[in-house]
């Protein structure tokens, strides 16, 4: 049994879906409030009904629902611009150019990055229909490829994304307002002041080390994978027949003609593009990153994925195939609020960060976070799950240590992205386009991860 094959066993038989970890992961919070949280004063079942309660508020938490919504329409509404014709044809176009293992390699790599840097949901799918027509490619013309290594090119924009303009974390804390309010509870009045209006993209995606890091990034991987190409066996390709259908031509009559009406859509779609223009010209002063919050990006992402789809029947069919990727985060983000809920009311917050302080430095904090937060992203599949439980502790602690915030969330950001190459959970929707198994990848995802190792590591200590 080959070394993949068993860590694929290995992973499958420890780790259980991620709705049941993050139900293990409730149970557990709760009882580790519970056994060092506990005042001597408070019975334990009276303090048991305490921490039920900080538990529901944290889970029903208004501002962490609207939080929900905005992931959950950050990865639908990119999906569905990967399934758009215009992307499509895009696609076809640079297939032509995959004529051997090494330049696919390179090709998918470098693309589904640059494409994960602008929206995740939109570089999983981009990636994976890349990996598949280049398999269908390659089928029709009898040219032999390592199919699983191209799928894994597909694969590699999920270890950038959180460093990119729909990163949870960074999206999160250039609303205004948003730190305060997530801070509220955990920080004294007086810290709270302290803490910045907001952090904007200038400070995180456009700051010094993280340009450096995307750069290595768009030019070290796709490098790595084109020699690797090179060097692997390739083979001729049976597909799985994929029954996936992005585009319906069936005959339509009546009132369902406006559905199918490009110049109703083109004019919707237009007068949502034209309005995001005029936000980034008057309200935001032609600072184009400063307009990327979770609700402009998805407003953005609304009017292209409409524009690209030219009519609303194509529009909803494509959130129709969109939708189930996204069931994971209505579901499982709302247990993560109610940890977030328990930390906050039984003060496991500050203990947690108490310790952080007490075992870093100024050069070590970010290592630590960075490793950190790559652990808890293996149990915790979610940038935007990882930013509610661990977030508060980070701030917390680079507040008492004096460390830059936006080095300290990039740190937690460039862990959280890094383990995606260890867990295959976000893997699944590429895996069904492509018919390929995790086993297949997962050789050529954790090369991945080893040099994302080194450059963000290296990074963390430079800048």
């Amino acid at each position: 049994m080959s070394f993949t094959d068993s860590y694929t066993r290995v992973f499958k038989y420890l780790l259980p879906t991620p709705f049941t970890i993050a139900i293990v992961l409730s149970i557990v919070t709760f009882f580790i409030a519970l056994i060092f949280t506990n005042s001597p004063h408070q019975s334990s079942i009276s303090y048991t009904f305490e921490l039920l309660k900080h538990w529901e508020e944290g889970i029903w938490n208004s501002s962490s629902l609207v939080f929900a919504m905005q992931m959950m329409l950050m990865l639908v509404l990119g999906h569905v611009l990967a399934l758009s014709k215009p992307v499509d044809t895009i696609i076809k176009l640079l297939v032509k150019q995959c004529t051997n293992t090494a330049k696919a390699a390179f090709l998918v790599t470098l693309l589904t990055i640059l494409v994960s840097l602008f929206n995740w949901g939109l570089g999983l799918i981009f990636g994976a229909i890349f990996a598949r027509k280049i398999a269908e490619f390659a089928q029709k013309n009898k040219l032999k490829i390592n199919y699983p290594l191209i799928g894994a090119a597909g694969y590699s924009g999920l270890m950038v994304w959180h460093g990119g303009l729909s990163g949870s974390s960074l999206s999160k804390v250039a609303e205004p307002n948003h730190l305060k309010e997530m801070m509220s509870g955990f920080l004294s009045t007086e810290q709270i002041t302290l803490l910045p209006e907001r952090i904007s993209y200038w400070e995180t995606v456009g700051s010094n080390m993280n340009l450096v890091v995307i750069f290595l990034v768009i030019t070290i991987l796709p490098i790595a994978m084109y020699f690797i190409g090179k060097k692997t066996k390739h083979q001729l390709i049976t597909l799985p027949s994929n029954k996936t259908e992005l585009f319906n031509n069936s005959i339509i009559s009546g009132a369902e003609k406006l559905d199918h009406s490009k110049l109703f859509s083109l004019f919707f779609g237009g007068i949502i593009l034209l309005f995001i223009s005029y936000k980034i010209v008057v309200d935001y002063h032609y600072n184009f990153l400063d307009f990327f919050t979770p609700n402009n990006i998805n407003l953005l992402l609304l009017s292209l994925a409409i524009l690209f789809h030219s009519n609303f029947s194509s529009f909803l069919s494509a959130i129709d195939d969109a939708i189930v990727g996204a069931s994971g985060i209505l579901i499982q983000f709302p247990l993560y609020f109610g940890i977030m809920g328990i930390m906050k009311g039984s003060g496991l917050v500050t203990d947690i960060s108490e310790f952080f302080i007490a075992v870093s430095t100024e050069v070590t904090f970010p290592i630590y976070t960075f490793l950190s937060a790559g652990l808890v992203n293996v149990f915790v599949p979610s940038g935007g799950g990882q930013w509610a439980i661990q977030g508060p502790i980070i701030i917390q602690s680079a507040l008492e240590l004096g460390i830059s915030l936006p080095k300290s969330i990039l740190a937690l950001a460039y862990g959280d992205q890094l383990t995606n190459m260890l867990q295959p959970f976000w893997a699944l929707p590429l895996l069904g386009i492509t018919g390929l198994k995790a086993k297949q990848i997962l050789p050529y995802t954790l090369m991945l991860m080893v040099l994302g190792i080194i450059i963000f590591t290296s990074c963390l200590l430079l800048f």
